[in-house]
């Protein structure tokens, strides 16, 4: 696998102009796949804009000064995605990363007190030893529970970095879904029903917005209203 990536291949959600240089930084594997991700790097320099070349990024980074979950990141290629929270305690600023309704990374300024938590897609479950379940998360964390108390789909409200659940939002008729991906990207649906797939192809969620779309583009944020601002709201 190549270790370098040409601007004109980079994903559309990222905020990159493709015809000024050849390279782009590419991130290294890790919490987020790259097609929904993107490097630290190119977050600090062309999105915050707390930099103006590549140099200056790295050493920006590699003073310590930017934190990713409440963790101090010091690899310029790491990957960050939806939902990650962004925080440089120098300058005061936090900010949580989504997707506008273009399909483009935006970030979104947030207070001192929402940097302390962020919301989390369960993908899958694994039982372990002594019968405890392990929750796979879509930002590549685990989280293990005595029982089996939530579903796939669910998404968890928890504190970081310690990871600590604060609160749920179960994938249920009702409540309020953010969308990942599709035709209404970026958009608020309240759930109306789940369609089950008999077969190796997604289940389709219905919206009572009059729309539908697979379940893996649904990530659940609040009951009758959302946890999070959206974009178009208070983008940078």
């Amino acid at each position: 696998m190549s270790k370098h990536m040409k601007r004109l291949t980079a994903p559309i959600s990222w905020p990159v102009r493709r015809k000024t240089a050849v390279w782009v930084t590419k991130p290294t594997p890790g919490a987020h796949p790259i097609h929904r991700s993107m490097p630290l790097l190119v977050l600090i320099r062309d999105m915050a804009k707390y930099c103006d070349t590549a140099r200056e990024a790295r050493r920006i980074i590699g003073q310590r000064k930017i934190y990713v979950d409440g963790k101090v990141a010091t690899n310029y290629k790491m990957p960050v995605g939806v939902m990650d929270v962004i925080s440089v305690p120098d300058n005061k600023d936090h900010f949580r990363l989504l997707l506008d309704r273009l399909g483009h990374f935006r970030m979104m300024r947030i207070s001192p007190e929402e940097a302390k938590w962020k919301l989390v897609r369960i993908e899958n479950k694994t039982t372990i030893r002594n019968g405890k379940i392990q929750l796979n998360l879509h930002d590549g964390r685990n989280i293990v529970l005595d029982k089996n108390a939530r579903k796939t789909g669910d998404t968890l409200k928890i504190s970081i970095p310690d990871q600590k659940i604060l609160g749920a939002h179960e994938f249920k008729e009702g409540n309020v879904a953010y969308l990942t991906g599709g035709a209404h990207i970026g958009e608020l649906g309240t759930v109306q029903n789940v369609e089950i797939t008999r077969s190796s192809a997604s289940n389709i969620v219905k919206f009572k917005d009059g729309f539908s779309t697979v379940k893996d583009y649904v990530f659940m944020v609040g009951e009758a209203t959302s946890e999070i601002s959206l974009p178009e709201v208070s983008a940078l």
